[in-house]
């Protein structure tokens, strides 16, 4: 059997793999929580509850209604966008203006009622997932085996995130976006609607997150508690990327995922600890993030 560095390829492949495709979840979470915090400056402490409800509204959509695999992966982020649209309006735009702390408090406390009720309806065991039957099987490589819906995993959520990366610093709708975030007066005076923005801004952000949330739901386990799990690796992934950095959401997240699978291969004890480290690490060098602007 080939090996590097003493390790078997095909161990080492499939380390490898499973961080790029955690790496890839990451990504897509880390890139909501940038967009809300770097253009409407909330904390979004509720975005892996918006996670969570993403894979629990997929699953009931193409489990218990039988809605067809794809419009339940469309379907799925756009009811949940919408629920952020409605919490953006009635509870967040009433703290507008106010510290940064004001915001953490109150998606932390919809985050736990979210999570609350739904543990009272499901409890924690998880709900079932039946795997979409053009996603079984799989491409046999010579080093490694790679599950169909795993590659449509890493591929879909490239495209999701470059594309958002795009439309957000290469469009006239992304300088409309950060102009009106910055000098809200100043773009009311050209006739935009900047309130309606933002409601659209968050909703967009929460339905990034959701969608994460639907496409995690056949590989990982689907309960209310799920998104909890993820929430503070995912806060680490930002903070070492830049806090409201669109790219350096996308790039550590991949990263961070990568550093995780491999740290499996040589340590895995170590290995739910290895992004936090490189968070203390990142920020004791340059506090502003990898690709964060210094103050």
């Amino acid at each position: 059997m080939t090996e590097i560095l003493g390790i078997p390829t095909a161990v080492l492949s499939g380390q490898l793999l499973l961080g790029i495709i955690n790496g890839s979840f990451y990504a897509l979470l880390s890139l909501g929580l940038a967009v809300i915090f770097g253009l409407l400056k909330i904390i979004n402490f509720a975005h892996g509850a918006m996670y969570m409800l993403g894979a629990m509204v997929t699953v009931i959509m193409f489990d218990v209604m039988g809605v067809n695999y794809w419009v339940a992966l469309l379907a799925a982020p756009l009811v949940v966008g919408c629920f952020g649209v409605a919490i953006e309006y009635f509870l967040l735009r009433r703290i507008g203006g106010q510290d940064h702390i004001y915001s953490l408090l109150l998606t932390f406390g919809v985050a736990l009622m979210i999570q609350g009720i739904l543990t009272n309806i499901y409890g924690v065991s998880g709900m079932r997932y039946a795997m979409p039957e053009v996603f079984r099987g799989g491409f046999r490589l010579d080093f490694m085996y790679l599950p169909y819906y795993r590659a449509w995993v890493i591929c879909v959520a490239l495209v999701v995130c470059f594309g958002t990366w795009f439309v957000i610093e290469k469009t006239k709708l992304g300088a409309y976006l950060r102009a009106g975030t910055e000098d809200s007066q100043l773009m009311q005076g050209f006739g935009i609607n900047v309130t309606l923005l933002v409601s659209l801004t968050y909703g967009f952000g929460v339905m990034l997150a959701a969608f994460a949330g639907a496409l995690a739901a056949p590989i990982y386990s689907v309960n209310p508690v799920m998104g909890s799990n993820i929430l503070i690796v995912v806060f680490a992934v930002v903070v070492i990327g830049g806090m409201g950095s669109i790219a350096g959401a996308i790039i550590t997240g991949l990263l961070m995922g990568v550093i995780e699978g491999l740290t499996k291969v040589v340590y895995p004890e170590f290995s739910s600890a290895v992004i936090f480290l490189v968070m203390v690490i990142v920020l004791l060098i340059r506090p502003s993030g990898l690709f964060g602007k210094e103050a």
